[in-house]
């Protein structure tokens, strides 16, 4: 399933340049500029607050947007700069690049794990430690996944999976050239626990053993 490419509306900015720019801040708002796509640049603005949330959601110069911009076909752009104030660290200007369906672009992908009731290591109170709950891939603008799936069916206790036991969409690749670890699965804490009491022992005898061979000596 393709992934929903969400919104972000944004309005048309009166004049360019910098005078126009600070224009715009004055206004509460953060001016931003649209390039590529073969098209003329349009200047855009977005209220501050709006823009602020955006950045603290993450991910904002990796996710692809569909713009929205009244009296203009809606596009699918994706943040190129964010230009921030040096002192207070606040957004003050941003670059949206336009994109074609088959442009490739880097997007991180959500995993999503299924068949937990399928795995003999789940029923043993194995639990399920997750490493990248999200993976960069290269994809085609048009073509990206909603999710990455991982079928957890037969997995036991200790076993690892690696971005290689996922089965990738169709043109997307990863970003990370070797095959990382996406998840694993760890045996309980008791079990670690009794494992940890027995080995201890083993640790006491052989420091015994050191002592005596000194009071040999």
């Amino acid at each position: 399933m393709a992934r929903e490419i969400p919104d972000f509306h944004a309005n048309v900015r009166t004049g360019t340049g910098k005078g126009a720019a600070r224009q715009s801040r004055r206004d509460g708002n953060v001016p931003g500029i649209v390039y590529g796509g073969g098209t003329d640049p349009l200047a855009i603005e977005v209220p501050f607050n709006v823009m602020l949330k955006k950045l603290k959601d993450g991910r904002f110069l990796s996710t692809l947007f569909n713009l929205k911009v009244e009296g203009q076909d809606d596009v699918r752009v994706i943040c190129r700069w964010v230009q921030r104030d040096v002192v207070k660290d606040l957004p003050t200007h941003f670059d949206f690049l336009r994109l074609h369906r088959d442009t490739r672009i880097n997007l991180f992908i959500h995993v999503e794990f299924e068949n937990e009731d399928e795995a003999p290591g789940f029923r043993k109170g194995g639990t399920l430690v997750t490493v990248r709950p999200e993976v960069e891939l290269s994809v085609i603008a048009g073509d990206i996944p909603e999710k990455l799936v991982v079928d957890l069916t037969g997995k036991e206790i200790g076993d690892t999976i690696h971005i290689s036991d996922i089965d990738l969409p169709k043109g997307a690749r990863p970003t990370i050239d070797r095959d990382f670890v996406i998840a694993n699965i760890s045996a309980p804490s008791g079990l670690k626990a009794a494992d940890d009491e027995e080995e201890t022992p083993e640790t006491e005898v052989i420091e015994q053993n050191a002592e005596t061979v000194d009071a040999e000596d």
